[in-house]
């Protein structure tokens, strides 16, 4: 199924909430809603929008599609859209165990990828035309430098648990609304490790994890946009039990230029003659990324005639060649006249006539003509 109501109304969360925060509210709904549990006539279409709306929300690349793009941005990506939960996840959080008989204990030592990580990349519109190599800072956990990782304050003991006897996991009998069983579940003694810390590392409280700030340098490609995402492979959060790392992924900002626009590959450009430029023609020096360029006005430009520079305009990603330039043609009337221009302009207004003549399109026509909106 695919809904068109917001994903961050059907979770109930803000749309500044955190990955663990979205993880949460899905939680909870899932246990309140899953067909299991719930009987209403309307549990199941419930269930499967969240599940919808999770599936979204907690991939930080669809995400960020949806943020920017709403429910448009998540049509057309290459490919097929997942909107699956493994279910097993859901009946485990439920029930407390797995669907094929494993215990969440036991789950819990095989290798998981480290969570993705997200961050904005401002950039000006020149950097983003033509590429360049950034400085990141950004925060991720590491492997805590007094511990190494294994959580024990330097010369304390590491034991093995006597609860469960390094196991992680002990078995307890559990009553749910179908039946009475035995499950598997974490050791309540040593939390699933096996093993007991004697006293914990007052760095990292345990975690065998730090967190630290990252300094990175990062090549931005040519012609990237407002909006793209940079992937940055293994950057993200550590994985767990061996796991390998998430991603880090740059979502580009683009800063608004004082004189450019950018249309696709295209770079606009609004440009204002004056009247006799426009009249008798004129050969200019017009702003470009790459520096001034002559043009040539000819005489009779009305306002709105594009003109264009080829091969001025944005790299092409992954490709040769650039777009073009786009010269827009504004002409400025004079606001204020001197008695020798007021003269003249009386003097040229006698020999034009003084009858309006209707317009058959209109600047702002021909605008929406040339860019296809």
């Amino acid at each position: 199924m695919t809904t068109n109501r917001d994903y961050y109304e059907i979770l109930g969360v803000s749309r500044s909430a955190s990955g663990d925060e979205i993880k949460s509210a899905f939680r909870k709904l899932a246990r309140q809603y899953h067909p299991d549990v719930n009987k209403d006539a309307d549990a199941e279409e419930k269930f499967k929008e969240m599940n919808e709306a999770y599936s979204v929300l907690s991939d930080a690349d669809k995400r960020a599609r949806y943020d920017r793009y709403g429910h448009a941005g998540l049509g057309n990506t290459g490919g097929a859209q997942d909107y699956s939960v493994h279910f097993e996840d859901i009946f485990e959080e439920l029930f407390g165990f797995g669907m094929g008989g494993g215990s969440r204990a036991g789950r819990r030592n095989t290798p998981r990828r480290g969570r993705d990580l997200q961050m904005s990349i401002p950039l000006t519109f020149e950097e983003a035309i033509f590429g360049v190599e950034k400085e990141i800072s950004f925060e991720r956990d590491e492997t805590c430098s007094t511990c190494s990782g294994n959580g024990a304050e330097p010369g304390s003991s590491i034991k093995t648990c006597s609860t469960c006897g390094g196991r992680g996991e002990v078995r307890q009998m559990r009553q749910t609304f179908i039946m009475q069983m035995v499950e598997t579940v974490p050791c309540p003694n040593c939390q699933g490790r096996g093993q007991v810390i004697e006293k914990l590392c007052r760095t990292c409280g345990g975690r065998g994890l730090e967190r630290k700030q990252i300094k990175k340098k990062v090549s931005v490609p040519a012609g990237v946009d407002n909006g793209m995402q940079i992937r940055l492979p293994g950057e993200g959060q550590p994985g767990s039990n061996g796991g390998p790392n998430g991603n880090l992924f740059l979502v580009v900002d683009v800063k608004p230029h004082e004189h450019f626009q950018r249309k696709g590959e295209d770079i606009l450009l609004n440009l204002n003659v004056n009247i006799a430029q426009a009249t008798l023609g004129a050969a200019i020096r017009v702003p470009t990324v790459d520096g001034e360029e002559g043009l040539d006005i000819p005489a009779g430009t009305q306002p709105g005639k594009v003109f264009t520079l080829r091969g001025k305009g944005v790299p092409r990603i992954r490709q040769s060649g650039r777009g073009d330039q786009k010269v827009i043609v504004n002409v400025e009337i004079p606001s204020r006249l001197t008695a020798e221009q007021r003269d003249l302009m009386e003097k040229l207004a006698e020999t034009l006539g003084t009858t309006p003549k209707p317009q058959q399109k209109g600047f702002f026509d021909r605008l929406n003509e040339f860019f296809g909106d």
